[in-house]
């Protein structure tokens, strides 16, 4: 499969009903059951969709998942060419006016941007520390001051270096005004629950600032295990890259690096930890009650606190790419409204397509605005800019 099939599927889904607030699954089932394009199928609900798609237009949001790279930062971490033509065709190194008119054409008023996964962590040495800096860096010289309030950041931290990640996280904080950290996967094969990452831990407390876990692909032996299909006669190009990454891997390696935090006590050595998970919970939703009670039992003399309690206390989950509303709705079941962020993945998936998705919600306005903008602007200390 060639990268391009990527973007194909993007497209798809949002030509699919994304951005009319109904969901693309709901679409296609009921064209197939017809035997009816998905034009065909959404034609009877012309007026309801008009009503949904009208629905507060006003609403500002905040997007907290927003992805950018550079071409140092994608020769570094791509495939292949194919996969850096790719990535440079759908905007990922545009930190300008292309990027601004998809913010615009969607009504998204901020992006929070973040580098694309793994980023610089497992660079090691004074190398990744200086490319972790000058990445920062380029961030408030170059969109932060050219476009006044519509971008704010996550520090990029050499994590192969802990001391000199949590130096940088507090350089980009109290220096540059960035609004935390954010993390991709695996550091050379240990987690943020490794003893080796307190610093990082410790100093994002003391700054009382979130570190957003985002996947990254797994350690060679994982993926070899688990992913690598090339032995198989149906394996397409890419295919093992996909699987372990955003067809499926991505997500479950996030939700185990979560409940490896609760499980080896870092909140209970971090109490005020921030921890915040992208995708709509990583699959947490579907995987709650079995979590909580099958992990409840063997951690109750260990941990402080019941299992549940720490998704409730130290987490914040945000909708990046999953403008599913039943899975909204599952999520919302488990932890509070006042845990959950608006957030698009850009440029993996189309703004306008999740923010029209997400005005069609049916939810009270207070709780919309709650996950539009009012809960990043709590948790970032941080305001939508005035239009």
């Amino acid at each position: 499969m060639k990268p391009m099939g990527r973007r194909s599927f993007l497209t798809a889904a949002a030509a699919l009903g994304i951005g009319a607030g109904v969901s693309s699954h709901a679409i296609v089932s009921a064209a197939s059951d017809n035997n009816k394009t998905p034009d065909q199928a959404l034609a009877p609900n012309a007026d309801k969709t008009a009503e949904i798609y009208q629905r507060d237009r006003d609403l500002p949001f905040i997007g907290t998942e927003e992805t950018f790279s550079t071409p140092a930062l994608l020769k570094l971490n791509s495939i292949n060419q194919d996969h850096i033509d790719f990535l440079t065709e759908i905007g990922l190194a545009d930190l300008g006016q292309r990027r601004i008119g998809d913010m615009d054409a969607g009504g998204l008023d901020v992006q929070i941007l973040s580098a694309h996964t793994p980023s610089v962590q497992n660079v090691p040495g004074k190398r990744g520390i200086d490319f972790a800096y000058r990445l920062n860096r380029l961030l408030v010289e170059g969109p932060i001051a050219k476009h006044p309030g519509r971008f704010k950041a996550f520090a990029t931290l050499p994590l192969q270096s802990p001391e000199a990640a949590a130096d940088e996280l507090e350089r980009s904080v109290r220096e540059d005004g960035f609004l935390g950290a954010l993390t991709n996967g695996h550091i050379t094969k240990k987690y943020l629950d490794h003893p080796d990452f307190e610093p990082v831990l410790a100093r994002a407390v003391a700054l009382d600032v979130p570190i957003y876990l985002h996947p990254g692909y797994p350690a060679d032996e994982i993926f070899k295990i688990l992913y690598d299909t090339t032995r198989s006669e149906y394996t397409k190009e890419y295919q093992p890259h996909i699987f372990s990454g955003s067809g499926y891997g991505w997500h479950q390696e996030v939700l185990t690096q979560c409940v490896r935090m609760i499980a080896y006590g870092v909140f209970d050595r971090f109490p005020k930890l921030k921890i915040i998970i992208g995708h709509m919970g990583e699959g947490l939703p579907f995987y709650f009650e079995r979590i909580i009670n099958d992990m409840g039992e063997p951690t109750e003399s260990s941990l402080k606190k019941p299992f549940e309690q720490y998704f409730q206390d130290n987490f914040w989950f945000t909708t990046s790419a999953f403008p599913e509303t039943h899975l909204l709705t599952l999520l919302l079941k488990h932890v509070s409204v006042d845990r959950v962020m608006f957030a698009t993945d850009y440029p993996f998936a189309d703004i306008k397509g999740q923010t029209d998705w997400f005005r069609g919600v049916d939810l009270p306005r207070e709780d919309k605005e709650k996950i539009a903008f009012r809960n990043a602007e709590n948790l970032f200390r941080m305001k939508v800019p005035v239009k």
